[in-house]
Parts: C-alpha cells; structure tokens; sequence
C-alpha cells in the first residue's frame, strides 16, 4: 500500500476553516477510481493501491459546494514513504484582499512598480490598478513567480527596469508590458540551455509584434513565458533595454495551451484569470517543494 496525505487550504494560504464536505475524488494511473466520497476534515490521509509502475501516478481532484474544484496530476505515490499535496480551494465568485500590497510594500518588493516616475504618481497610478482588482493581481502574481526564477545571474526581477503603463501596453489581468535590459534574453537562453525554460516558436502568433520567447518549465501548470519585443527599444539610465511581455499560462503544453486556454478566451473574448494562476501556481509550488508562492495579496 501507498499512502497520500491531502491538506486544503484557502485563499488565504492558511488551512481550511469554513465548515465543508469535501468531495474527494482519487484515481489511479490505470484510470480506476479508488476513492469517491465526503471527508470532513482538511487534513486527511488515504492508504492507495501501490503497483510499482505508471499506476502510481494518482489524479486527486477536491471539491465543496460554493468552492471551485482544484485538484493535481500526477501525483507520484510510493510504498516507502508518505507523499504530501496540498491543494487550495477559493470560492466562486471570490474577492481580493490589498491589505499588504500598498504601494510601499510592492515597490520594495518589485522596484520596477515604481520606476520612471516620480513617487506621488507612481502611487497615484499603481492605487489605480487597485481599483481594477485583477490588474493589479496579474502584476503581483508575475512578480512574485519572478522572484523565484533563479537565473545563472540573479531572477528577472534584476532585469526589468519599469513597467510600461500607457496604452495599450497598461497592466491587464493577464500580463503586463515593461523594460528589460536587453541582458535578459542571454540568460532566459541559458536557462533554456539547462533545461529551465523552452522556447515557443512563432511567438508572434499568441503575443502580435513579439520577436522572441520562453516558457518556463519546472510546473506542470501556471509557468511564467518571458516574450521579448526586440525592436521596441529603449536607455533607461545608459541601459540598453528592450520591450518584455511576462505573462503565465495554465497550461505547460503549448497544444493545451492553444485548445484550453487561447481558443477559449478568443471565443467567449475572456483572459486568464489571476485567481485561477493563483491557485496553479501555489499548488505547483507547495508539489515542487519550493517557498511558498505568496504574493502581496490574497484571495477571500
């Protein structure tokens, strides 16, 4: 037997704590479903047919009323040790909390937010974005997946100069436009090298004006893609810089991203949410065994 302990967690990234049912779903990798049913607790663990092969990769899936579904595959399971997920669970129509992303603390945290600007209208238009919600969210998400990129010299976050805020390039819910020195592309293509980050052939198709991207690779879901518009250039204090693009995909698969993601926001013209990236990307990372994705904000 293989044994799973499953943890829920709010928005918040604390424990579960609304009283629920939660409707735990377990399959195994051969497709059988071995667990269906209601646990009350936020903590429970599960003894699982072990097989010693692909049959060990499980799909969990937890859902409870008023809460979206969220769930994780593959996760790897073993008769040797206890195997640990994590998974967040936030509401269907949930809210943002700011309360520690004023602009202090998110300029300290990701200079860029601030440059270019004089102090008061650096305030005056990042409050702005506070207003919008998911903008804002979009933005904190980046910064913090960012902040853990770890790059053969220091993260993104060393590279990005300002944020673009004026249009069409402003801050949107699923990406922002900023500049980066141009040193950036070196070490996205030495990341991509060592097998950190991918690169997206006709970038141009998904990201219109682009020259070059990469996507990174570590997650199955919520990686951040750094696409580059090489012939938007600019000096910002005697740095050659050209135009960046972060933005962070659900999917890992450009085909999955293409059918799941893209044809479907095209269709009903909606962008990737930042509460659902938010979601990804801390289950991704709590699985990974990185620190904990916690940006500025919070879900409620």
């Amino acid at each position: 037997m293989s044994k799973l302990r499953l943890r829920i967690y709010d928005g918040t990234r604390q424990p579960f704590a609304a009283p629920a049912k939660f409707l735990v779903t377990i399959t195994d990798g051969n497709f059988t479903q071995q667990v269906r049913d209601f646990f009350p607790n936020n903590d429970t663990t599960f003894d699982l047919p072990f097989y010693d092969n692909f049959g060990d990769n499980y799909t969990v899936v937890v859902y409870a009323d008023g809460y979206k579904q969220a769930g994780y595959t593959p996760v790897k399971l073993s008769n040797s040790y206890l195997t640990t997920l994590d998974i967040m669970l936030i509401s269907n129509n949930p809210g943002f909390s700011f309360v520690n992303a004023r602009f202090s603390a998110a300029s300290a945290a990701y200079p860029y937010i601030a440059a270019g600007a004089d102090n008061a209208t650096g305030e005056a238009r990042y409050d702005a974005l506070v207003e919008q919600e998911k903008p804002l969210a979009s933005l904190l998400n980046l910064g913090e997946a960012m902040s853990q990129i770890n790059l053969s010299q220091g993260t993104p976050l060393d590279y990005i100069k300002q944020v673009r805020w004026d249009a069409p390039y402003a801050p949107a819910q699923d990406r922002f436009f900023g500049w980066c020195d141009v040193a950036l592309i070196d070490q996205v293509k030495i990341a991509a090298a060592a097998g950190k980050f991918a690169v997206e052939n006709n970038p141009g198709l998904f990201h219109p004006g682009s020259t070059s991207s990469w996507k990174q690779i570590q997650f199955g879901e919520a990686n951040v893609q750094l696409t580059f518009h090489e012939n938007d250039k600019l000096v910002i204090d005697g740095v050659n810089c050209v135009m960046v693009e972060p933005d962070i995909d659900y999917y890992k698969d450009l085909g999955a991203h293409a059918i799941y993601e893209v044809i479907p926001n095209a269709l009903t013209h909606s962008l990737t949410d930042p509460t659902e990236v938010y979601v990804l990307r801390w289950i991704a990372g709590q699985t990974a065994g990185i620190p904990q994705f916690a940006p500025l904000y919070m879900i409620t």
